[in-house]
């Protein structure tokens, strides 16, 4: 327990390319997007991908449910919340890790498989990078020419997501959850932002920020994702037995490429989830007065000394508030609450909280000095050195080039990868973890019975699709037969692997499951 708890990521990449289509017009992104996924499926080794046709099974999508207690009409949602739609042009394939690879508004998407703690969530999204690079390569060995970057902007106004999810307990009131997590969001791009040259959604007015996403708030509280977005989202999409449990779906967050950054967003917020659900009184007093306007005004302050106003008067830095929500994460885990319990191997909850304490000491001191472990900080400490040997502004359009260039996925080209090559970002996931985690699912969540039947059974078309909560597997009649995983926490390797050893086919495997539950 304690930070450990069902989570992952969810990228959006941001797509470029020379290509032209027969009339000499530029290859959309949609096209383009397409390509990526089925050269990924087209490309993997025998047994890590569906094929990209294959579909996914979108029983249990319910993308208009609020948390707020209603559902939208549907003649009232903006198109891209239609996410329970099947549309066999999309292509989006299950891969052998457990994860989920796709077109999503315009963008490949690598939706991470689950997993139970931060350090699982940082190797499997940088899986997640390989994925996309595995494609790349496919590509080019077809003459075909894409580039993919990891961010979340394009400097001209569009912005595409980072999702994290969280599995948190029904019990918890939402409206509590919500309330209580603004100021932490706001706070948060502090120790876990990218960095983005550029203020306002296009970039208007020249600076450097902390957050990718900042600039696109537009409320606190809300349904949507790609409009209006808020900066606690509401969509009531569980994917797990729904009165049991909710999934708090993050869309504040910035695409990271530091792990110790990515270790600590998750680290930190999983952190606060455990304080709203056994101690929240220990925030108490931390509301924002304006929280969509705090959150800009944190960002377009790398100095850190940016305040802004509380509901009761005060005024709190940045840093301030997420010592606030540490000093209580603290307290909260030596309290003896069995919610902050931990195996005495293998828990995570006090190499967050030291790490996390370690950064904000850093950051008070001398931000420059936290380079190797805070993203945002590495990236201004880069663009800063270009400025003082060019002698020019935040400006100038080379700084806003080198931007994108940090999030460049091409490990010859972009700058956070080389930097981490060289051991200036520090590493917390090996070359070796990181390859194993694109082809094996994490074996403590229901990723590796759906990995695994991918694997083993996908080759030979035993598996028709799959979801986060189930897989549908041809029986021997040829019929279809939906296998449900409503707990995230079952098709563990410990409860399922003798059960697949038994059955080298998917029919096979049918004939033997009791029920259709895992």
């Amino acid at each position: 327990m304690g930070v450990g708890r069902i989570m992952g990521i969810e990228t959006e990449l941001g797509i470029t390319s020379t290509q032209v289509d027969t009339a000499g017009r530029p290859v959309t992104p949609m096209v383009l997007s397409g390509q990526v996924v089925r050269a990924y499926a087209a490309g993997a080794a025998a047994g890590a991908a569906l094929p990209s046709a294959s579909g996914w099974d979108y029983a249990d999508e319910t993308p208009l449910r609020d948390a707020r207690g209603f559902e939208m009409a549907r003649a009232l949602a903006d198109r891209s919340q239609l996410t329970d739609v099947e549309d066999p042009t999309i292509a989006t394939s299950v891969l052998s890790n457990g994860a989920r690879f796709y077109v999503d508004h315009a963008h490949p998407e690598y939706s991470s498989p689950e997993v139970t703690g931060p350090l699982a969530a940082v190797r499997y999204d940088r899986a997640g990078e390989e994925v996309a690079c595995a494609a790349v390569r496919t590509l080019a060995g077809e003459g075909l020419d894409v580039r993919l970057y990891k961010n979340n902007v394009d400097g001209k106004g569009a912005s595409y997501g980072t999702h994290e999810n969280y599995l948190v307990p029904r019990a918890v009131p939402f409206d509590r959850l919500a309330r209580q997590l603004i100021p932490f969001l706001v706070a948060r791009p502090v120790i876990a932002g990218a960095g983005r040259v550029g203020l306002g959604q296009v970039s208007e007015d020249p600076g450097f920020q902390l957050s990718q996403r900042a600039d696109y708030l537009e409320a606190e509280i809300g349904l949507e994702t790609t409009l209006r977005r808020p900066i606690v989202n509401t969509r009531d999409e569980p994917h797990a037995t729904p009165h049991l449990h909710r999934r708090l779906h993050v869309i504040v967050g910035d695409a990271t490429m530091a792990d110790v950054t990515t270790f600590l967003a998750l680290g930190s917020l999983s952190a606060v989830l455990r304080v709203v659900e056994t101690h929240p009184e220990l925030l108490d007093g931390l509301d924002l007065a304006h929280p969509v306007a705090a959150a800009r005004q944190i960002s377009h302050d790398p100095t850190l000394g940016a305040v802004v106003p509380l509901a009761d008067g005060r005024r709190l830095s940045g840093l301030d508030l997420l010592e606030a929500h540490l000093e209580a994460a603290e307290q909260a885990a030596s309290s003896g609450h069995e919610a902050w319990a931990e195996p005495a191997a293998g828990g995570e909850t006090l190499t967050v909280l030291a790490r996390w304490r370690a950064v904000l000491d850093t950051l008070r001191t001398d931000p420059a000095d936290a380079a190797g472990q805070v993203e945002w900080v590495a990236k201004h400490r880069l663009l800063e050195r270009f400025r003082d040997r060019a002698g020019v502004g935040w400006g100038d359009p080379r700084l806003a080039a080198m931007d994108i260039q940090w999030h460049d996925l091409d490990p010859s080209r972009g700058l956070a990868r080389k930097l981490r090559a060289a051991g200036q970002l520090e590493r917390l996931v090996t070359d070796d973890e990181i390859a194993t985690a694109v082809t094996e699912p994490p074996p403590d969540t229901r990723a590796w019975f759906r990995g695994e039947t991918v694997r083993r059974y996908g080759v030979g078309g035993g598996v028709r699709a799959a979801s986060w909560d189930s897989v549908v597997l041809v029986d021997d009649r040829g019929g279809l037969r939906r296998v449900r995983m409503d707990e995230p926490t079952s098709g563990t390797r410990d409860a399922v692997e003798a059960l697949l050893d038994r059955h080298t086919e998917a029919a096979s495997l049918l004939s033997e499951l009791a029920s259709e539950d895992v």
